[in-house]
């Protein structure tokens, strides 16, 4: 048996951030690493190429496995060399496009690629459930397989959308890359994140998943497990929610109505403040006096800080408060990796024409929460069933369908006191 040498094949290992996959046999020039080199003998410091993550964010990955995970629902009538219509996204957004697509065209192949589980079900929910009685399960409208199945969608659940090449009109994800005829950008917004504000101490609920973890870390079972009785927490939590703008007063509005303790922190002197005139904020105040929430104005975080459960949040005029959980409310921002990668118009957002909706690029389109126009974005859900046709129509071709701005009422849904502005 001398002289035996034993060859392992070479690995792949994908960040679970932004998607890259790391291959042994090719290494990574960017990186200084020789081809061959193995991943367990990468330093523990090397930072992704790409994203910046370290070593310990990337996990082993079987393209085989993927390959066979990413099969269609069913077959598409439509012609075999049609790359189709790829979305990415699969919020409010994602699925109303999807639904657009097909009352248009029956066959159109169309491909949902989204980093959540894609279940279908109202983001504004989200801020009232405990008003409405709401447990976690009831959250979900529609399960996605089952919509995608009766749109006749390809479905990438749970993948992440890397970079776009507009010369290849190709779409890379972490399940590999994927061909278009035209791409629908309807990924929306995430939370502003803030150095004060660390993501490890903080919750940013912006989407269902997060939110079923807040509310199971309160407490209630997730909706995997079977639910008691009373379908919500029986103890309390004492809860810091910074920034008393539209999410951040509706949520500390629904949390005290639930018996949590609530103080709501905010820059401004009053809630509501980019809203609501002085009278209506005092109004809210006003409704707020029977319930576990206060409200302290014209503060600003300096740092937050951990003891055992306790989470404490001190301001830059030295005062402090402690928690068990504290959620960022500190407003959205477009990401901007998929526009930058495809060499698209930014302007607070993906930039689009405000009659076609389209991109600088004439096969890429978006909507939602992820685009502006004229500079402003527009981060309500009434537009984008409007959107959605519009795109629709101009993807599929036919006369040129335009978009029109409509101002509509926005409902503030502070149970206590509610608002339409």
């Amino acid at each position: 048996m001398n002289g035996l040498v034993v060859v392992t094949a070479w690995r792949l290992f994908i960040c679970r951030a932004c998607g890259l996959v790391y291959d042994e046999a090719k290494g990574d020039a960017d990186s200084g690493l020789a081809p061959g080199t193995r991943f367990d003998d990468i330093p523990d410091d090397w930072a992704c190429p790409l994203c910046g993550v370290t070593k310990a964010d990337f996990e082993p990955y079987d393209r085989t496995e993927v390959a066979r995970s990413t099969a269609a629902p069913r077959r598409s009538t439509g012609p075999r060399h049609d790359a189709g219509i790829v979305i990415v996204g699969a919020g409010r957004a994602g699925w109303q496009m999807s639904q657009a697509l097909r009352e248009r065209d029956a066959d159109v192949p169309i491909t949902l690629v989204t980093a959540c589980d894609a279940a279908v079900y109202d983001k504004p929910l989200l801020s009232v459930a405990f008003a409405k009685g709401l447990a976690l399960p009831s959250l979900v409208k529609e399960p996605a397989e089952h919509a995608a199945q009766r749109l006749n969608v390809r479905l990438l659940a749970r993948t992440q959308a890397v970079s776009v090449s507009t010369r290849a009109r190709t779409l890379r994800t972490t399940r590999g890359s994927l061909r278009y005829r035209h791409l629908v950008l309807a990924h929306g917004a995430a939370p502003r994140e803030l150095a004060a504000l660390p993501a490890a101490l903080c919750w940013r609920i912006n989407h269902r998943d997060a939110y079923v973890r807040f509310r199971s870390a309160l407490g209630e079972p997730a909706p995997s497990v079977e639910p008691p009785n009373d379908a919500f927490a029986t103890s309390t939590h004492r809860v810091l929610i910074v920034g008393a703008g539209l999410v951040g007063c509706e949520l500390a509005n629904d949390l005290a109505l639930a018996g949590h303790p609530v103080t709501l922190l905010d820059v401004n002197a009053l809630p509501l403040a980019a809203l609501l005139s002085e009278a209506q904020s005092r109004d809210l105040l006003a409704a707020w006096a029977g319930l576990p929430l206060q409200f302290v104005g014209g503060v600003s975080v300096d740092s937050v800080t951990r003891h055992g459960r306790t989470l404490t949040v001190r301001t830059t005029d030295g005062q402090a408060f402690d928690a068990e959980h504290i959620v960022a409310a500190t407003g959205l921002h477009t990401p901007s990796r998929l526009a930058l990668s495809a060499g698209l118009a930014w302007d607070n957002g993906i930039a689009v024409d405000a009659q076609t909706l389209r991109t600088g690029v004439a096969t890429i389109h978006a909507l939602g929460d992820c685009i502006s126009i004229d500079g402003q974005a527009h981060r309500f859900i009434e537009p984008i069933a409007r959107q959605a046709r519009v795109v629709a129509g101009n993807v599929l071709g036919g006369p040129e369908l335009h978009y029109a701005r409509i101002p509509t009422p926005v409902r503030v849904k502070t149970g206590s006191r509610p608002f339409t502005v």
